[in-house]
């Protein structure tokens, strides 16, 4: 297709020349001898380049590239000079000339020009269609996309952050992300802040984040910093995917595969999912009990990002990695000259985390003194600082947790009986890795993403042998445990597949030692159809990913009323 091209001269001659030298050259050219002229010819055909004159009679040809920009005309205007005068040469490219030339005009000079201004053009064309097409993306994307720069200042917002999150781009763009009335727990303002001071992503999944029109509104957030063509950090954006209507059904099926980072589709790990809902919203105690390794403070982490209190601090504390004295002036403070060293007031987590949860890890191991402290608080939501006796009231929620039996411990004096029972209103028993069997294969398949991104690899699964192995293992250690077996196999392994060899000796040597842990028939039950689905109802096959013969595998799906078709 030939170039549209526009000369706009009130010398005849000027006009006359560039029309014989470019149609010489294959291309389609437009005269004009005046800026009104110029105008009107503009309005009724798209031009790929002008060229006019700076100084013609009446309105100039500054005058004339002062319209193209005004009316948002992309295409390169070239100005064309008689006696070349700097501040008029300046001004127009200021303005945004693409260049000039001077008279007199040759023809090599023009057909240079002409071509360095088409292809800048075509340039000009290619980015406003790519943008185009980038817009058009933007807006009929269904996950709600915003982002901002350095400053948290909004840039950019799409039509479905408007039904999502209650604001539109007119109510947010230019203003801070910071400022937005955002009818919510704000958790993404904390997310957005998380990735502009660190440049690095940060994802949360499946909390509550409400508005006026939205009411029990499930989203997960994504932010992603933003590097610029020169590889420089220029800001966030942010992704919100709405899975009201996901998580509705799969409440409804009794079959969530993941809650918040917590990972497992067994009925005992359904029935602790719910049990989390039902905890996020209110002020009350939690006692998380289970083995070392199952997951406690994922579980903490859970009750307070997934409630309303997920905008306020979640302050963790080991009860067991401190010393009586160190333990009670890290929770509730000092004052200067309260014991050697206290050289000023220090504040302790519980008033760090007002507001907001407290979570006491290993709640077991703290001493008599430090347990009636805490009694005082749950009943009187007031604290003390070391060495001094005013009390200060606070708003903390207390999430506890512990590996050993409670009552064992109440029953020896080692553990106050009323203190038990304040913090066990509610008890979340964490079911061990031997009671979940069903969720070890998703387990695996989390951590093998987790390492292949860590160690820069592309394994991609566990031999017969190893799944086996694990099927079978006792797991101590639980997830805990897995996750550094497979570290190390990361480590070992050189190609796709983690095998036996690749596995620790240590852990190899504790399964040979122990018999196979039982399963339940219900677990039982969920392995045989699990496996059933993987292999698309190939019974032989889905015998072999279970470990078993395939007359076994019918034994007992017979034997557990599984159906053979």
């Amino acid at each position: 297709m030939k170039a549209e091209i526009l000369v706009v001269d009130d010398e005849e001659g000027i006009r006359f020349t560039f029309k014989t030298f470019l149609s010489d050259e294959g291309y389609s050219v437009v005269t004009a001898k005046s800026f009104d002229e110029a105008a009107k010819k503009l309005l009724k055909s798209e031009f790929d380049l002008i060229f006019t004159d700076i100084l013609m009679s009446g309105m100039t040809g500054i005058d004339l590239l002062r319209e193209v920009k005004r009316e948002k005309i992309e295409i390169p205007v070239v100005m064309i000079t008689g006696a070349p005068d700097m501040d008029t040469v300046s001004e127009a490219l200021r303005l945004g000339a693409f260049d000039y030339i001077p008279k007199p005009v040759t023809q090599k000079t023009l057909l240079r020009v002409t071509k360095m201004a088409l292809q800048h053009s075509e340039l000009m064309k290619e980015k406003n269609q790519y943008r185009a097409n980038l817009e058009a993306i933007f807006r009929s994307m269904q996950d709600g996309v915003v982002s901002v720069d350095n400053n948290l200042v909004v840039s950019e917002v799409n039509d479905a952050m408007e039904g999502i999150c209650g604001y539109s781009r007119i109510d947010a763009a230019g203003k801070g992300f910071d400022s937005l009335h955002l009818d919510c727990g704000k958790r993404c303002l904390s997310a957005m802040v998380e990735t502009i001071k660190t440049g690095s992503p940060v994802e949360i999944n499946r909390i509550e984040c409400c508005h006026n029109n939205r009411l029990g509104q499930k989203v997960t957030l994504s932010t992603s910093p933003l590097i610029d063509h020169q590889h420089n950090f220029s800001g966030a954006v942010m992704i919100v995917s709405d899975e009201t209507r996901l998580n509705q059904l799969e409440q409804d099926l009794h079959d969530r595969q993941q809650y918040y980072k917590i990972i497992g589709k067994s009925e005992k790990m359904q029935a602790i999912y719910s049990l989390i809902e039902s905890l996020a919203n209110v002020k009350t105690t939690v006692l998380i009990t289970g083995e070392s390794g199952t997951g406690k403070e994922l579980i903490a982490e859970a009750i307070h990002f997934q409630g309303d209190r997920n905008d306020k601090p979640l302050i963790k504390v080991n009860c067991s990695a401190l010393s009586e004295n160190l333990l009670e002036s890290e929770l509730f403070g000092s004052v200067k000259g309260a014991y050697t060293g206290a050289t000023k007031d220090k504040v302790g987590r519980f008033e760090k985390a007002d507001g907001g949860t407290l979570f006491l890890d290993e709640i077991g191991d703290i001493s008599l003194k430090i347990q009636l402290q805490l009694l005082r608080f749950l009943q009187e939501k007031t604290i003390e600082r070391v060495g001094d006796s005013t009390p200060i009231k606070l708003d903390v929620r207390i999430v506890a947790a512990t590996n050993q039996n409670m009552l064992e411990k109440v029953a020896r004096g080692e553990i106050r009986e009323d203190l038990f029972y304040r913090l066990k209103v509610v008890e979340l028993a964490l079911p061990s890795l031997r009671e979940r069997v069903v969720d070890i294969v998703m387990l695996v398949k989390h951590f093998i993403a987790k390492f292949n991104k860590e160690f820069n690899k592309n394994i991609t699964g566990l031999s017969t042998a190893v799944l086996d192995i694990f099927r079978h293992h006792p797991w101590p250690g639980n997830i805990r445990e897995m996750e550094h077996v497979l570290e190390h196999a990361f480590i070992m392994c050189r190609g796709k597949t983690i095998d036996v060899e690749h596995l620790p000796p240590d852990f190899l040597s504790q399964g040979k030692s122990t018999s196979p842990i039982k399963i339940t028939s219900q677990d039982e039950r969920e392995q045989i159809l699990d496996a059933i689905e993987k292999a698309a109802g190939n019974k032989a096959k889905a015998a072999r990913l279970l470990g078993i013969s395939r007359r076994t595998m019918y034994r007992k799906m017979d034997k557990l009323n599984i159906p053979a078709n």
